[in-house]
Order: structure tokens, then C-alpha cells, then sequence
């Protein structure tokens, strides 16, 4: 199998469910029921796997793959993100709709034009996160919010962001230049011995 041109992540393999292969899948995918429905799905290094069988379990599926007849083989793979091609998923979603893997290599721009790239987006768990590198800069994560990321344009090719919002300037430069007289270095630390820096 050649390497995926444009892999979008679909599911991740966890535990061993039973004894004839089965394994527990956490989806991607808006019905998770869905993953059977985008063909074969393949791992980064290659290999394929095609679904025989799934069944809802909770929060996740119980998935049969074809090849995966015993608990030990299933146990192997624990761990295993599965992927399609961005070609294999359907565009009919509206406007302000997209994919993450849509997002990776937009251009990045504020008030002043382009200021960077988008090089990965993430989910901790706390929300979307943009991973963009910035010129001078090695990268910086932002928020994915409408306050910090207020246009998204994929035709366009890019990403207007509010740089206060996004986290890119520090409030207090904004402060400082709106009051005369603002020293942040006067600013109380808490006691020595708490862990202040004084």
C-alpha cells in the first residue's frame, strides 16, 4: 500500500474485546457506526485493515477486522490510528464547515498580513488547538475559537486571527500602552516563600 496522500485519523485501535480478535475502536466519525462506511482504513506505516464486522459498545464499537482471528493478534494492536484519504470524505457540509486535515498548511494572518502556518491542529480535550508556526518564532499553539480565529477561508487559503484573542501579544502590552503610569513589574508576586519571584 502506497502512503496516503492526504490521511484524515478515523478511528484509534484500543483494547482486545473477547477472545476471536474482536477490538475495542474509538471513532472519529459523527455516527461511529460510520467507520465501516469509508472503505478500507490504513495505518501510517502502510498497513491495511478492512472492517468484517461492527457493533456499537458504549462510547465506542466493537470492530472484526479481516486477518485478526485471535486475542493475541488483537492485543498488537492496541494503540493502532487509522486513517483514510481526505478524497474518501464527502464535501457536502456547509460553508463554515471543514476538516481538520483542511486546516493544515493554511496560511496564518492578522491585522498586518501573513504571519505564519498551520502545521497541525490538536484536541487535548479542552477544544480544537491550531499548531502554527510563526515567523522568528518555533511554533505557537492557538486556540480554536471564534474570539481568536474569527474567518476561516479554505478556498482562500487561510486564517484570519484576532492576535490578542489568540494569545500571540500579552494583555498587559495592550494595558501598558492604554495607562500611563502602568509598571507590570510592580505588579504584587506573592510572598517569598510561596514561590514568588521577587
Amino acid at each position: 500500500m502506497s502512503k496516503l496522500e492526504n490521511p484524515v485519523q478515523m478511528a484509534v485501535i484500543g483494547a482486545a474485546h473477547g477472545i476471536k480478535g474482536e477490538l475495542r475502536v474509538k471513532t472519529f466519525t459523527g455516527d461511529p457506526l460510520a467507520l465501516a462506511d469509508y472503505g478500507p482504513l490504513h495505518t501510517k506505516d502502510g498497513r491495511t485493515f478492512q472492517i468484517l464486522d461492527i457493533r456499537p459498545a458504549g462510547t465506542v464499537v466493537v470492530v472484526r477486522f479481516k486477518g485478526v482471528n485471535d486475542r493475541n493478534a488483537a492485543e498488537a494492536l492496541a494503540g493502532t490510528e487509522l486513517f483514510v484519504d481526505r478524497s474518501m470524505l464527502p464535501d457536502d457540509g456547509e460553508e463554515d464547515e471543514f476538516y481538520h486535515a483542511d486546516l493544515i498548511g493554511l496560511e496564518v494572518r492578522d491585522d498586518t498580513g501573513a504571519i505564519g502556518r498551520i502545521v497541525a491542529v490538536h484536541n487535548f480535550g479542552g477544544g480544537d488547538i491550531l499548531d502554527v508556526t510563526l515567523a522568528g518564532r518555533k511554533g505557537v499553539l492557538i486556540p480554536f475559537t471564534q474570539a481568536a480565529v474569527p474567518h476561516v477561508s479554505i478556498a482562500d487559503g487561510f486564517v484570519q486571527v484576532d492576535p490578542l484573542a489568540a494569545g500571540l501579544v500579552d494583555e498587559e502590552e495592550g494595558e501598558a500602552a492604554g495607562h500611563s503610569g502602568f509598571d507590570p513589574k510592580g505588579r504584587p508576586r506573592g510572598p517569598k516563600d510561596a514561590g514568588g519571584n521577587r
